[in-house]
């Protein structure tokens, strides 16, 4: 196996102190966003192996874990994680520290992103343009467990909710939404009021969102999160589009499941995320970015559901699995109680095991909080010493 390193991302939303405080750093004063575990092209892991040894012959050389497993997909992934998913590894896993709102955003389902990536390919649209909506032919279905309290929206209210919650704001030019939520069916009311909002003049709406801002300042409570929301995202539509959606707050160990079509935004807190490994996005507001409005209402999925809040299941072998409905990932969590007995982790499969808490040893390698391994398909890993352990992997 061999201890990864990892690079964080810098996004403008993310927590200046929260990973650095989980890796025992000192804060930069930047945002650290994002820290990536995987062979995502964009900032695959590195590694150290002897076979990437320099010019001369001596030495270990470094080399990207992308690059490793396409040297030899069949040893790195194992022939049935192959068969399944192609010669790469289809998960990204992430340390994630908001500190402020990402944008509100829904995923595509497979087949959506396969033909939505075919037709801007036909169009000749560039892949790294501004207004690319598909960057691949792949879904993007996550999960996010919560390591410190975790704030969220995810899916749509009940209609009628969403229509209390915002006729209590008192703002005028709010109440056709409002009117609509209560008298038309649950997938049309959400539809018109989404794409109202979506497609209405930018500076009418603009002086909406600060009248409804303010209110919701006032009023606090359950109008809170949009107050906050609004004072990093002044003016914007999504501003009011997030009001439609379940406000979910998650206790550490707590986790929710994102599958295609569901609309949802991250507001705060650390988790660690696993995705698909994809970068197709389609963003509704909270955002600077393209939004692609026609595409976005099309993969919408218009339904009143309760969010899902995931509680690990835990096995015999001390292994807390979150069930998901899909293949490409499987995380699951391993709570190390002092003077424990050593747990085999050996698996047909590719892992990667992030520790979180304390300082456990996978095989001969010591790990501290923030710190991960790639474990290849078959080989073998025992995992000792106190901590928590989040483990990584794909079903086939």
């Amino acid at each position: 196996m061999d201890r990864l390193s990892n690079t964080v991302r810098p996004y403008a939303w993310g927590s200046t102190t929260a990973i650095p405080e989980l890796l025992g750093t000192a804060p930069t004063g930047e945002p650290q966003a994002e820290m990536w575990m995987g062979a995502h092209p964009g900032a695959p892991s590195r590694l150290t192996r002897p076979a990437a040894a320099d010019s001369t012959g001596s030495g270990a050389g470094e080399q990207s874990l992308t690059d490793v497993i396409g040297a030899d997909p069949e040893r790195e992934l194992g022939s049935a994680a192959v068969r399944a998913f192609g010669p790469r590894l289809p998960f990204l896993l992430k340390l994630l520290a908001a500190g402020a709102p990402l944008s509100l955003q829904v995923h595509p389902d497979l087949a959506q992103a396969q033909q939505g990536y075919a037709d801007e390919e036909r169009r000749g649209v560039p892949v790294d343009a501004p207004h690319r909506t598909y960057k691949d032919a792949n879904h993007k279905p996550e999960l996010i467990c919560a390591l410190t309290p975790f704030d969220g929206l995810c899916g749509f209210r009940r209609p009628e909710e969403a229509a209390d919650l915002i006729a209590a704001l008192g703002v005028d030019s709010l109440k056709p939404y409002v009117d609509l939520l209560r008298a038309s069916p649950e997938d049309r009311a959400l539809r018109e009021v989404l794409t109202a909002v979506l497609t209405a003049d930018p500076d009418e709406m603009a002086h909406t969102v600060v009248e409804a801002s303010e209110a919701a300042e006032r009023l606090g409570g359950a109008h809170a999160p949009y107050a906050q929301i609004a004072h990093h995202y002044p003016g914007d539509p999504g501003v009011i589009a997030a009001m439609l959606l379940n406000y979910v707050q998650l206790q550490p160990g707590e986790a929710m499941f994102l599958g295609a079509g569901v609309p949802h935004a991250y507001l705060g807190g650390l988790g660690v995320e696993i995705m698909a490994n994809s970068d197709n996005v389609l963003r509704c507001g909270l955002t600077p970015k393209h939004i692609d409005v026609p595409e976005l209402l099309r993969i919408v999925r218009f339904e009143a559901t309760e969010p899902a809040v995931l509680r690990p299941e835990a096995a015999p072998t001390g292994e807390e699995l979150y069930e998901t409905p899909v293949d490409e990932f499987r995380l699951s969590r391993y709570v190390l109680p002092p003077g424990g007995a050593p747990v085999d982790l050996t698996a047909a499969t590719p892992q990667i095991l992030l520790c979180t808490v304390g300082a456990p040893r996978a095989g001969q390698i010591d790990l501290a909080p923030g710190e991960s391994v790639f474990v290849p398909a078959d080989e073998t890993v025992e995992v000792a010493g106190t901590g928590t352990l989040f483990r990584a992997t794909v079903v086939v």
